[in-house]
């Protein structure tokens, strides 16, 4: 138990600078400069298994980005298929196809929900103010044709018995829509490209961030932009001035310099009203963000941001340093050499024919092209942990680059979250071990990163890293005071004891702490007992399973890669949405949990019936009020115990 309390102790030192000095910003977009002023910006969507992430949904995503509000010709969408699937490039080329009536339409009227899908359901029910009879006949027409968009997909999806993730491919570049040779769709359609690079089976993919270094070098050839927007496949962008919100962050003078990335907040349009399994994050984007964006910035979140291409090149005070031996850090590609050259000195895209540089960008696609380069070490997104992103911005901080955090009333993207325990915790136990990996790894923050960047940010960091071991004290405190309640073997202070009034005052206050953080967040009490119950659960078995996995990889054991699946199933979001848990499939999760459950039932029954016979409930108050504190937030947990049980015995 003293060991547990030093863990705690220790893991709240770390949380502190989080409240040392929030920060909350606005802009106002209107005072931008003119439109042929903005810089180019390029927006990258990566998609990996069409099952797992629903094609429709994906274009969804590539239609929206699209449409943002910015200038078609500075604009440019690229999307990274790295299943290789015949059914996205079909859709895209079909995406394209309706986004030629879309665009104009949402560009005439205004509209702010630029996904069709969340534009022509309830989600954008703020969007009904125009009811001409001229705005009603072409909203019946465009929708007419979304419908159509959608079952040719689906259809061709149908037919394709193929259209799984093909492991063993060429690389495939191909122009979609080429805003620069077409005068008549110029100024309306931005420039699309499709890039499914190669894969063999003696080659790492890297993942994610494989695909996004392999944006990065293709975007590089043909359109250059100075800015790049990052987004998941299921993150649609909900408002179409996020581009020009993130330029007054990126334009200002005064943070322009060392300013590597604007950071959204994740927001999730399908979150429940009690949110059982905290898929919001309350926490992170609405506390936590704020108080790094006092000190050196938020972290990366891994969609939602607007990076300076720059950044991922070198230090913000040495700009010519990338170019110092090019060929053995980026690659034998000279058009990609000369692109950094034109990054470096003019700060703008370079407009060529785009035709003469598919060779090369299918070269830049390739498996062996980063060999022996530094892509992926010190240039690019790192390829030193699977939540690349997240680790990509700890080593730009480590690097002298600050970043900036805005949550704007409306949000400017929405994403799908989880609707299961069973999804909830595959990612949750993904992100658990990659940040223990970091802490166990020479990049500690606490070794690492203190000396490149300021005490309070990297204990922000140490936070997230090492946060994973707090499932260790906390299996200790719903362990051994319950044993020790049912032997009668006192721990904590009597209720007369002024210590007890110390450990009841830390205890209630913490708790008082986040109520009123979900109450100051517009959250209810439902929320805030979701969230202690959800916290609960993952940091006893999620961090348990995310630090056991980051050990094994450490020893040298493989760890499979679990994509997320963006697929809804209607029975598991109907209970997700009554505020029901579901832990169907997430049996091996809950072992820790249900141990926890099961003993605290026994020692709390066990121990309330000694407590009356011994007549000492005022030694025992204590570790009774423990264990029934753990009994309260496992109630969904033991209700499933019995519902699955009951179901066997029928």
């Amino acid at each position: 138990m003293t060991i547990s309390e030093f863990i705690l102790a220790f893991i709240w030192v770390l949380i502190q600078p989080f409240r040392w000095r929030p920060v909350s910003r606005s802009v106002i977009p209107e005072n931008m400069p003119k439109d042929i002023s903005l810089p180019a910006v390029d927006v990258f969507v990566c998609t990996a298994d069409p099952q797992k992430e629903p094609t429709v949904e994906v274009m969804n995503t590539i239609l929206s980005a699209m449409a943002l509000d910015y200038p078609a010709e500075k604009l440019a969408v690229y999307l990274s298929d790295d299943g290789g699937s015949a059914v996205t490039l079909y859709a895209i080329k079909e995406a394209c196809c309706f986004a030629k009536m879309w665009l104009p339409f949402c560009n005439k009227y205004g509209i702010k929900s630029r996904c069709p899908e969340a534009y022509f359901s309830k989600l954008a029910a703020d969007e009904w103010l125009h009811r001409s009879v001229e705005f009603v006949a072409e909203e019946k027409e465009v929708k007419a044709n979304y419908e159509e968009f959608k079952r040719n997909v689906q259809k061709f999806g149908e037919q394709q018995e193929n259209s799984r993730v093909v492991h063993d491919r060429h690389p495939h570049v191909e122009i979609i829509h080429n805003n620069w040779n077409n005068e008549d769709q110029a100024h309306e359609m931005p420039l699309l490209v499709y890039v499914s690079r190669e894969r063999r089976p003696s080659h790492h993919p890297r993942f994610k961030a494989g695909a996004l270094n392999t944006l990065l070098r293709v975007s590089g050839i043909i359109s250059n932009s100075p800015y790049i927007l990052v987004l998941d496949c299921d993150m649609y962008c909900n408002d179409p001035t996020s581009a020009r919100q993130a330029m007054c962050f990126h334009l200002d003078p005064q943070l322009s310099k060392n300013l590597a990335f604007v950071q959204f907040p994740q927001i999730f349009y399908n979150a429940s009203k009690n949110d059982v399994y905290d898929a919001q994050v309350r926490a992170a984007y609405q506390t936590k963000w704020q108080g790094m964006d006092g000190l050196q910035g938020p972290i990366f979140s891994g969609t939602g941001f607007y990076l300076k291409r720059k950044a991922m090149y070198g230090n913000p005070d040495q700009d010519d340093n990338c170019l110092l031996k090019p060929y053995k850090k980026f690659g034998m590609s000279g058009e990609f050499v000369e692109s950094l050259k034109v990054l470096n000195e003019q700060d703008g895209t370079q407009k060529k024919l785009l035709d003469g540089f598919l060779q090369e960008a299918k070269l830049l696609a390739s498996c062996a092209y980063e060999t022996k380069t530094s892509w992926g070490k010190e240039i690019g997104f790192s390829y030193d942990c699977l939540i690349e992103s997240t680790f990509t911005g700890y080593l730009l901080h480590c690097r002298g680059w600050i970043s900036v955090y805005l949550y704007p009333k409306r949000p400017c993207f929405l994403g799908c979250c989880p609707t299961d325990m069973k999804d909830a915790m595959v990612q949750y136990t993904k992100w658990m071990s990659e940040l223990f990996s970091i802490a166990i790894s020479r990049f500690n923050p606490l070794l690492y990163g203190v000396a490149r960047m300021s005490i309070l940010q990297s204990l922000c960091y140490g936070s997230f890293t090492l946060a994973p071991i707090l499932s260790f004290p906390l299996f200790l405190y719903g362990t051994v005071p319950q044993l020790c309640l049912l032997k009668g073997i006192s721990l904590f202070p009597k209720v007369s004891d002024p210590w007890f009034a110390v450990f009841a005052a830390i205890f209630v206050s913490s708790l008082c702490q986040h109520w009123f953080e979900v109450l100051s967040c517009d959250g209810t009490f439902t929320t805030w007992c979701n969230e202690q119950r959800s916290w609960l659960i993952k940091s006893v078995s999620g961090s348990l399973f995310g630090v056991v996995g980051a050990i094994l990889q450490r020893l040298g054991l493989k760890t499979k890669f679990s994509l997320s699946n963006k697929a809804m199933d209607k029975e598991k979001l109907e209970k997700y949405e009554k505020g029901k848990f579901n832990f169907q499939g997430a049996a091996m999760f809950m072992v820790p949990v249900s141990i926890l459950v099961i003993l605290n039932t026994f020692c709390f029954l066990g121990g309330f019936w000694k407590v009356i016979i011994m007549k000492n409930i005022l030694d025992m108050f204590g570790q009774l009020s423990l264990s029934a504190y753990v009994l309260v937030l496992s109630c969904p947990v033991l209700e499933g115990m019995l519902t699955r049980i009951s179901k066997k015995m029928v």
